[in-house]
């Protein structure tokens, strides 16, 4: 995912940055935001902030949604729970309706009320083939608003499962700034005016910035007796390693977002400087890193040869070098420890896998990959040369370092695999027409379904263009059966779940599509010179996620600025 630093002109922005925070503005931010109500955080935003248009899900300045526009409900993955949000409540008043209460009272900045007509209105903006969730009319039949705070949606096919995604993952616009738009101002505009009815509204930006200040009026003052504590945000343009660095342990940045090398070492010597856990792996699991075979080529087309290469590969040596434990081996599975009671401990222990070169050669020689040219390097059954490059993009250091063992590991077994780096752009191009063999990917978040990785693996049809799900280009109509399957299963049907995620491990550990790595951290390290109370697993402590990454403020990371308190009191 796009949460990592890009080697840019730091010098400029060390400047500008320092200039902020010591209240003095800069650029176009002038001002002086006083500190001790001031939070800065860095880690999301690559470029100068663009964009507050919140449909565009890949791309808006961070805290567009969460801060400015909100959810229906929040979902909260440490604990299992969703948390209404904009809505009161919510009902399954039969198998293919669904009914939703909206909270009395709420406002858009320009005081405009929020009405049920809005949540429709969001929904029917999805009839536009470029909105990011435009397939909920695949299977959704109608959306109604039956009074002023009430919507009614009806199913031809209610896919629960995604359902539930949906209502915490799409921010809710307003209908009457927004019902004018065409398809192309819906999803390509920059939307520079933004009316949200959250606890920030857009204050500035600039170059290297961008700015937020406390909404006064926000509803869940009144309605949750909750506040968010810093007056002001500013989310500081992502720079180098060191230049972060030194603003965090400094003081000048409150929370990093980013992949820092050696914070392991900043966090045991610096008592200012904290993360979610106070011991390896520091960071809480944000996504499962896969090495994404292309099985449309030879031979990862075959899963025995498949097998052999994940059983080739250390992920121990990766955990322990690249990351100096800040991250830990994947299960056999891929699934996320938040999912670990949806893991099949007898599916795993049967047809699970590790690292074990002499099982790897085993595999080979018995599907017919033999070294015949005497060249320390199998060839095909058919005698052909195996030579298979593995791509990450240039500038990823810990992923380059990962690929370089990955392709040793891979050469100790006889198999002829090299390491490239093309430029990230070049990489997805590469990515999305299936011009590759082997990428690394980590693209799919944590959510409130197992259902979400199963799609991002399985996801039939294959397009000319993948630009989102199953880059392997792997085609099994019966795992994509079952990922429907599972897709139109209640959510609190825990039971059928479980069962039908079984049967979908049986079948993926037996054919290896895509190899699960290890689990890529949520990149968090806060300072607590200027701002305390982060979360944390402490008892007593706030258990939120503590990050701006997009896409995460629905997943209960905005909690964590209600929770925040100044140093000192």
């Amino acid at each position: 995912m796009g949460n990592r630093l890009r080697w840019a002109s730091a010098a400029l922005v060390v400047g500008l940055a320092a200039a902020g925070c010591t209240g003095g503005g800069g650029g176009e931010g002038e001002g002086g935001y006083p500190r001790a109500q001031t939070l800065y955080t860095t880690g999301t935003q690559w470029g100068p902030p663009a964009n507050w248009n919140p449909i565009m899900n890949w791309e808006y300045t961070t805290g567009t949604v969460g801060y400015i526009y909100e959810p229906l409900f929040l979902y909260d993955p440490l604990a299992g729970e969703y948390i209404p949000w904009l809505a009161e409540s919510e009902e399954w008043v039969d198998d293919t309706t669904y009914e939703v209460t909206l909270r009395e009272g709420v406002e858009w900045s320009d005081g405009e009320p929020l009405t049920a007509e809005d949540v429709v209105f969001t929904y029917e903006l999805a009839r536009f083939e470029s909105v990011p969730y435009s397939h909920v009319w695949d299977w959704l039949a109608s959306a109604e608003a039956v009074d002023e705070r009430t919507a009614r949606f009806e199913f031809e096919t209610p896919r629960y499962q995604e359902w539930a995604y949906f209502t915490y993952s799409n921010p809710i616009v307003p209908r009457h700034l927004w019902q004018d738009r065409s398809e192309e101002e819906v999803t390509a505009s920059a939307n520079e005016n933004p009316v949200g009815t959250g606890p920030y509204l857009y204050e500035d930006h600039s170059e290297d910035r961008q700015v937020y200040r406390r909404n006064p009026d926000w509803w869940a003052i009144e309605a949750l007796d909750m506040r968010a504590a810093p007056e002001y945000i500013v989310d500081i343009v992502n720079t180098s390693n060191e230049v972060t660095q030194r603003l965090l342990t400094q003081g000048e940045v409150d929370l990093s977002n980013n992949f820092l090398p050696g914070i392991n070492q900043t966090i045991e010597g610096n008592p200012s400087i904290t993360s979610y856990f106070e011991e390896p792996p520091y960071m809480l699991a944000a996504n499962t890193a896969w090495l994404v075979p292309n099985t449309t080529r030879e031979p990862m087309d075959d899963p025995e040869f498949r097998r052999a290469l994940a059983t080739s590969i250390d992920i121990e040596q990766i955990v322990e070098g690249p990351y100096s434990n800040l991250v830990e081996p994947a299960d056999p599975t891929g699934l996320l420890p938040a999912w670990d009671d949806y893991v099949d401990q007898d599916v795993v222990a049967e047809h699970g896998f590790g690292h074990d070169p002499d099982e790897a050669e085993s595999i080979l020689a018995e599907a017919g990959y033999e070294d015949t040219d005497g060249d320390g390097f199998v060839e095909t059954p058919d005698g052909d040369a195996v030579e298979l490059t593995l791509i990450v993009p240039s500038g990823w250091t810990d992923w380059m370092e990962a690929a370089r063992i990955i392709s040793e590991n891979a050469q100790a077994v006889g198999i002829n695999v090299t390491e490239e780096f093309p430029d990230q752009a070049a990489l997805n191009d590469q990515r999305a027409a299936g011009d590759f063999d082997l990428v690394i990917n980590n693209e799919r978040q944590l959510s409130n379904t197992p259902w979400t990785y199963y799609d991002y693996m399985f996801r039939l049809p294959v397009q000319d263009s993948q630009t989102t799900v199953n880059f392997g280009r792997y085609e099994n109509e019966e795992l994509w059966d079952l990922t429907q399957e599972l897709a139109e299963t209640p959510v609190d049907d825990t039971e059928a779940m479980r069962d039908t995620i079984s049967r979908i491990q049986e079948i993926q550990l037996r054919e290896m599509p895509i190899i699960p790595l290890w689990y890529n951290g949520l990149w968090s390290q806060y300072s607590t010179q200027h701002w305390g109370n982060w979360p944390s697993d402490a008892e007593g402590a706030p258990h939120y996620l503590p990050t701006t990454w997009r896409n995460y403020n629905q997943l209960g990371a905005v909690l964590t600025l209600t929770e925040l308190e100044p140093a000192g009191g």
